[in-house]
This record gives C-alpha cells, sequence and structure tokens, in this order.
C-alpha cells in the first residue's frame, strides 16, 4: 500500500485548532499529565541522605510506564482529532497492552539512539520513520511492537519531509514556551499533538480514498457487463444453491 500525506501542512495545523474547540481542558489535562509522567526525572533535584539523587530512579520509571502512556494519549488524541468525545481514563487505557505498549516504546528508543550515534541526521530520519508506531497500535489491537514499527517506516516511506516540515513549523512555538518557562507548553503541546495525528489521518485517508476508488471502479466494470452475463451469473448460483 502507498501511504502519501497530500494535504497542506498549514491545513493540518488549521484542522489541529478546530478539532480542539471545546476539548481544551481534556486536552491540555491529559497532555500536562502525560508530559510530567514521562518526564519524571526532569525538574527533580531531590537528594538522598547518602547524597545521591532520585533521578536514576525517576528515569527508569518512567521508561517503564512510557509505552502505556504514549498508547493512552495517542488513542485519545485520535479521539479528539475525529470528532468524538473521549473520556479521560483513556490515557491510562495502553496498561491493558502492558507489554506490547511497552515493548514498542523501548525498541523504538533503541533503534533511534543506534541511529543517532551514527550521526544526529540518521537519528533525526530514525524519529521520522518510527514516529507512526502508537497510532498503528492504537487502531490495531492485534498487531504486534515489531509489526507497528515495520508498518510505521513502511507508511513513512516518500513522507518523512513533509513529517518534518510539519515539526519545523512549531520551531517559533517551542521558542515561546522555553521564554515563558514553559507556561506555553499548556497551548502548544496539544496543539502540537493534534497538529501531527492529523498527519497520520491524512495518511490513513489517502489510503482509504485509493481504496474505494479500486472498489468504485470493479462496481462501474460489473455494471458495464450485459444484462446476459448478470442472469447467467444468477441462475449459476440457483443451481449451486439446489445441488447443496
Amino acid at each position: 500500500m502507498n501511504y502519501i500525506s497530500t494535504t497542506n501542512n498549514q491545513v493540518l495545523m488549521t484542522r489541529a485548532l478546530k478539532s480542539l474547540k471545546g476539548k481544551w481542558s481534556i486536552a491540555i489535562g491529559a497532555w500536562f499529565l502525560f508530559f510530567i509522567l514521562t518526564n519524571l526525572e526532569t525538574g527533580w533535584e531531590w537528594q538522598r541522605d547518602g547524597g545521591g539523587n532520585y533521578k536514576v530512579s525517576l528515569g527508569i520509571i518512567s521508561l517503564i510506564i512510557g509505552g502505556p502512556l504514549s498508547l493512552g494519549y495517542t488513542t485519545l488524541i485520535l479521539l479528539i482529532s475525529r470528532n468524538q468525545k473521549p473520556d479521560f481514563a483513556i490515557l491510562f487505557s495502553g496498561f491493558k497492552r502492558f507489554g506490547t505498549s511497552f515493548a514498542a516504546h523501548l525498541l523504538r528508543l533503541i533503534y533511534i539512539i543506534l541511529w543517532t550515534l551514527l550521526l544526529i541526521i540518521p537519528g533525526i530520519i530514525a524519529c521520522l520513520r518510527y514516529s507512526q508506531t502508537f497510532y498503528i497500535l492504537s487502531e490495531d489491537e492485534n498487531i504486534g511492537p515489531l509489526e507497528a514499527i515495520s508498518k510505521s517506516k513502511e507508511m513513512m516511506v516518500g513522507n518523512n519531509w513533509k513529517l518534518f516540515c510539519l515539526y519545523f513549523r512549531f520551531i517559533g512555538w517551542l521558542i515561546l514556551c522555553i521564554v515563558t518557562l514553559g507556561f506555553a507548553g499548556l497551548y502548544v503541546g496539544p496543539y502540537f499533538s493534534q497538529s501531527c495525528t492529523n498527519f497520520y489521518n491524512d495518511l490513513i485517508n489517502d489510503n482509504l480514498t485509493e481504496k474505494t476508488d479500486i472498489d468504485l471502479e470493479n462496481q462501474e466494470t460489473d455494471s458495464d457487463k450485459p444484462a446476459e452475463y448478470h442472469e447467467l451469473e444468477n441462475d449459476n448460483e440457483e443451481k449451486e444453491d439446489k445441488e447443496a
């Protein structure tokens, strides 16, 4: 299958803001909690009596829960992007598939680190290639972590540059987050998440459109066949029913 995002990135961003109307509270709350729980090791300077700190332990916890939370958050923002009303509890729904989501998160992280060790550019490309992993896991409960990663890589063929450009559009917003000591992130986080989700939806919709066109062509081909053909086909079906 060919997955190509054809919608302009600015349009994807505009759609993101539209889908967030009336849902900003749950979008901000989910993003904030997701960000905090998956970055526990940052911003904490608790010291042990022996002079150590908890950063390593918190980092391990973030790694362990990062996969399930990513799956739950992805499911939630997918619902928002499709004009559905998600429940906040969906953020934790990924824990029902803990093994799959954890493995996908860990494998993706390992692949990205290994590619980054070569050079920064291969690392960036790896991030783009595996960016659709949790969307795929959210849509298909039967798919495994390696399959999801492989499918993400397949879907991103020919789309890496477009997604990179979408990311680049948020550079200014990122600077604003830094200037405001992170407070702007409450707006930028959901906005960015929804824009990326619309990118995924665009990939899927184009593929579904292609399938629909093929089905329509098949229907038109059948309708072009003479009436005698359809009568003969019906007679054969009746004979098979009688023999059965």
